[in-house]
């Protein structure tokens, strides 16, 4: 053996390796850029919303009516005495339980209807699946005053083909029956029309998701033996939560506040008030009992509604994008 191959290998230092360069935090001029983007539509927003809900909260804290309004009365200032008289009164509770089941039928409906039309619309071809949309899109683009007597000439007690057709059909008491008549009856009418102009939001809407939801997914869980049922409870409709959270919300706000549909299908408010929803409610007191700041006190009421049900639902995506 050679002197050098009993030398000791000599070892090499370990060269330094360069700690990577930290990384520039781009949330704030992120935030700054989508603020400037936002601007505009923010400046829009609070000049068409904040300087009416600052006028309807300051009508509700007066006692105004028909001599304030034409100038021939002085305002009275009487503070919450507007809030106090409404909640202290019963109808206005009977109409907010009656306000809240009918958006609920309504809001329910049009998302089964939208969902289910929206599935079939995924599943066959393009000319049915134009002519649907096409239908949907028809609906909803009539005016609601038009669609409420369309309905109502539909459904109407001498004239109205739905009836004709049940005793046709051999039911013979549906002869010269009003369908405006009874609360549920007329109720139901009414939300038989609401949910036909409103599904095709949310079947638009689901069908876009739908049409999201990756091929690769689908073709996984259908190796691994699952059914369209479980496919589309696990799979799909998790993907399709947030879109669905939000045609939930819209259409509870949109649902909430009816009144051309209701002011015209049961001739402003039904028999005896038994059709009043809150919006209705408050036109009533408002203008036909000439009580504006009473009528504002209501508006004040559905808005703090509304806004707190869209604060539940800012907070639970807020959540869901934590998770």
């Amino acid at each position: 053996m050679t002197a050098q191959s009993t030398r000791p290998a000599q070892r090499q230092a370990p060269t330094a390796v360069p700690a990577p360069a930290p990384r520039r935090r781009r949330g704030g001029r992120d935030g700054r850029t989508a603020a400037l983007y936002l601007a505009p539509a923010g400046i829009l927003l609070l000049g068409l919303l904040a300087y009416p809900l600052y006028q309807l909260v300051l009508i509700s804290f007066y006692d105004y009516g028909q001599a304030e309004a034409a100038g021939n009365a002085p305002l009275v200032f009487i503070g919450f005495d507007n809030y106090a008289q409404l909640l202290s009164t019963i109808q206005f509770w009977e109409v907010l339980a009656k306000t809240i089941g009918f958006a609920a039928v309504c809001v329910l409906g049009s998302l089964a209807v939208g969902t289910s039309l929206a599935v079939l619309a995924s599943r066959v071809r393009a000319v049915p699946r134009m002519l649907l949309f096409l239908a949907a899109l028809g609906a909803w683009a009539t005016p609601a005053m038009a669609g409420s007597y369309i309905w109502l000439f539909l459904f109407d007690s001498d004239f109205g083909l739905v009836n004709e057709v049940l005793v046709g059909l051999g039911v013979n008491g549906m002869a010269g029956h009003s369908w405006t008549f009874g609360t549920y009856s007329a109720f139901g009418l009414v939300a038989l029309e609401v949910i036909w102009c409103s599904f095709p939001f949310v079947m638009v809407t689901m069908y876009a998701g739908i049409q999201g939801v990756p091929e690769e997914v689908l073709e996984a869980a259908a190796l691994d033996g699952a059914s369209w049922t479980r496919i589309a409870t696990s799979v799909v409709l998790p993907i399709l939560r947030p879109l669905l959270m939000i045609a939930t919300i819209q259409s509870i706000i949109w649902d909430f506040k009816v009144f051309t549909q209701i002011y015209v299908m049961t001739n402003g408010g039904g028999v005896a008030g038994r059709n009043l929803v809150l919006n209705v409610y408050a036109y009533q007191q408002a203008f036909a009992g000439a009580k504006y700041g009473l009528g504002a006190a209501i508006g004040v009421v559905m808005t703090l509604i509304l806004l707190s049900i869209t604060t539940l639902y800012v907070r639970s995506q807020r959540r869901s994008v934590e998770l």
